[in-house]
Parts: structure tokens; sequence; C-alpha cells
């Protein structure tokens, strides 16, 4: 496709008519937006001729855009997100016929990539826990023999977005490192969870053990 701007086409959330056309435009139409028509259906706006590409598949996707002289983004509105997301491409039936193609004669060798890159991400990931483990263990000389593994991988859980995958953490900021050992305490030591799971709110359950959690993490910080 030439040109710098990308052809969007939205998924309706509403009802609607085709302002070139005048059909109805259900729930759920796929439409272009016109800034002197408003929405047009695909086939007023050209684009009934392509066929969809769900995305998801990344070698597939690339290829059949770049051999697509026309395309277009497809968006829907995610009401828990608040944003439009993609949800894939509509391309030419030859452009994804070839993608398809090519992608099936280099299977293996991205296969084979990519299991090379999982094997590289998984001992990365293991340094970085034997790593964070350790710094528990420096930072707390008193606690249980073979907690701070389980500190380390509770906190440090990848995509979790908790403490251990912070910027913070990863530098080993000592902050960091404190709330990943409270956390482990609040979690294991005290009825914490119990409380929660009777109904109490949390930042009043955190209250009603946080002297448990202080004691211990004190106790576990031993001599420094």
């Amino acid at each position: 496709m030439t040109g710098t701007s990308e052809i969007k086409v939205f998924i309706s959330s509403r009802e609607g008519t085709c302002g070139e056309c005048g059909a109805e435009l259900g729930r759920s139409a796929w439409i272009c937006l016109v800034e002197t028509k408003g929405a047009l259906c695909l086939a007023c706006a050209d684009l009934d001729h392509l066929e969809f590409l769900p995305a998801g598949d990344t070698a597939l996707t690339r290829r059949a855009k770049q051999a697509s002289t026309l395309w277009a983004v497809v968006l829907k509105w995610s009401r828990s997100r608040r944003r439009y997301e993609r949800q894939g491409l509509l391309v030419e039936e030859n452009a994804l016929q070839a993608a398809e193609l090519a992608c099936l004669d280099d299977a293996p060798a991205r296969a084979a990539q990519a299991r090379r890159r999982a094997e590289r991400d998984l001992a990365s990931e293991e340094q970085y826990l034997e790593r964070f483990a350790a710094e528990v263990r420096r930072r707390y000389p008193g606690c249980p023999e073979g907690r701070e593994r389980s500190i380390a991988e509770h906190a440090c859980r990848k995509y979790s977005q908790r403490v251990g995958r912070s910027a913070a953490a990863k530098s080993f900021d000592g902050a960091a490192i404190d709330l990943a050992v409270r956390a482990h305490i609040r979690h294991t030591e005290t009825r914490y969870d119990s409380l929660l799971a009777g109904g109490a709110d949390r930042h009043g359950a955190r209250q009603l053990v946080g002297s448990v959690v202080d004691a211990m993490a004190e106790r576990w910080l031993g001599e420094r």
C-alpha cells in the first residue's frame, strides 16, 4: 500500500447506515470512517475484496502485509481497556496465499529459531532468579533456609507485574527486595489470606497482620 497513513476498518459496536449506499449496518459491522460521509460499508469503501487475516502469527502477518498492494488494519473497541485494539489485517487473497506458502517453507527453521530463543530466555531468567534470591539472602541472613528461592520465584514471576519485575528490582534495589520479602511473610506466615477469603478489605487486613510482618522481617534481618 502506498502512502504513509494506514487504512483503518472498525468493527462497529452500534447500529447505523452506510453513508453512501444506505445499507443497514448492524452491531459488529465492519466499516470505514470517511470524514465527508461517515461510516461506509466495505463494499462502498472498495475493501470487500480483501481477505481477513487474524492477528497472532507475526511471520504470516508481516509477509502478507508486504505482499499486498492494498491492506487495512482491523480495529475493535475494548471496553475493559478503553482503547481500540488490533484484530488483524485485511489483505489481498493472492498476497495471503503467497505468505502462507512462504511460512510453510521455512516453518522448521523458524521453529528451531524459536526453540533457541526460548532456551536463551530460560537461561537468562534462571540467572535473574538466582541473583534475586542471593540478594534476599544477603539482605535477610536470618531468612529460613530455602525461602530466598521461594521469594524470588514468587516476586519475579514473568509477566506478573509483581515487584520482582520492576526496574528497581532488576537493579536489586533494597526497597524492592524488602517489598518482596514482606509480601512473602504476609502470605505465608500470617492469616492475611484467610482474612481476604473471609471478605476483609485488603488495607484493613494488612493493618491487622502488620505487626507480625514487622516482627518477622526484623528477625530475618538479623545482624547486617
